[in-house]
C-alpha cells in the first residue's frame, strides 16, 4: 500500500463517518485526503472500488505482523491474525461502524461488500498458515466471514481498552464455525481439513 492510499483509506472512513456510504463524494474525498479529485475518478469510477482498496489496507497491516511458521494450533493462528484485522481498524472505528449499519441497510452496499469479505477472509486463512485454495478453502473463507462480521459487531460496541469484550465474542464466533464445519464434515476440528470422509448419519 502506499503513502497515498494510506491517507485515502483514512479519508474514506472519515468521509463514511460524517456522511454515510451514499455521502461519498469525489470531492469530499479529495478535502479529506489531498488527492486531486480528478486522479480519484479516474482510478475509481465507481465507489465500489473504494472498498477493495480498504480491504487491502487492511490486509497489508495483518500480513505485515505475520511470522511464517508461527507455531500454535490452527484455531490459535486464525484468532491471532482475526484480531490483528481489529486491530487494523482501531483508527477507523466511527467510519467502520457506519459502514457496518449502512450495510444491513442498503442491500446493494451489503452486495458490493460480500466479495470484498471473501478476499479477505482467503487471505486471513493464508497469513494463518490455514489452506484457502480449492473448494475446501472457499468454504472456510465463506464461513470465516461469518466470524468476521460477529466480531466487528461486538468490537463496534466494545469500549474495553483490552478488547475483551471483542476477543470472548470471537472466540464464541469460531466455537460456532467449527461445530457447523464439523456437522457438514468439512472440519476435523481446529478448522484444520477433515482427514477422512464424513461420518455416517
Amino acid at each position: 500500500m502506499s503513502t497515498d492510499d494510506d491517507a485515502l483509506v483514512t479519508a474514506l472512513l472519515e468521509v463514511i463517518a460524517a456522511h454515510g456510504w451514499r455521502g461519498v463524494t469525489p470531492g469530499r474525498l479529495s478535502a479529506a485526503s489531498g488527492i486531486p479529485a480528478a486522479e480519484l475518478v479516474a482510478r475509481f469510477p465507481s465507489r465500489l472500488g473504494l472498498l477493495r482498496t480498504f480491504g487491502d489496507h487492511v490486509m497489508a497491516q495483518v500480513e505485515a505482523g505475520t511470522v511464517p511458521g508461527q507455531g500454535g494450533t490452527p484455531r490459535d493462528r486464525i484468532f491471532d491474525v482475526l484480531m490483528r484485522g481489529i486491530d487494523a481498524l482501531q483508527p477507523h472505528r466511527a467510519g467502520m461502524k457506519r459502514l457496518m449499519a449502512g450495510m444491513y441497510a442498503d442491500p446493494v452496499l451489503s452486495g458490493a461488500m460480500a466479495p470484498v469479505f471473501q478476499r479477505c477472509m482467503a487471505r486471513m486463512l493464508d497469513a494463518a498458515e490455514i489452506d484457502s485454495g480449492g473448494p475446501l478453502g472457499a468454504l472456510r473463507a465463506a464461513g470465516l466471514v461469518a466470524v468476521w462480521i460477529r466480531t466487528v459487531n461486538a468490537w463496534s460496541k466494545d469500549e474495553s481498552v483490552d478488547l475483551g469484550t471483542t476477543m470472548a465474542a470471537l472466540d464464541r464466533a469460531l466455537d460456532r464455525a467449527e461445530q457447523a464445519a464439523r456437522s457438514f464434515g468439512l472440519a476435523g476440528g481446529d478448522l484444520a481439513p477433515a482427514a477422512g470422509p464424513p461420518p455416517a448419519a
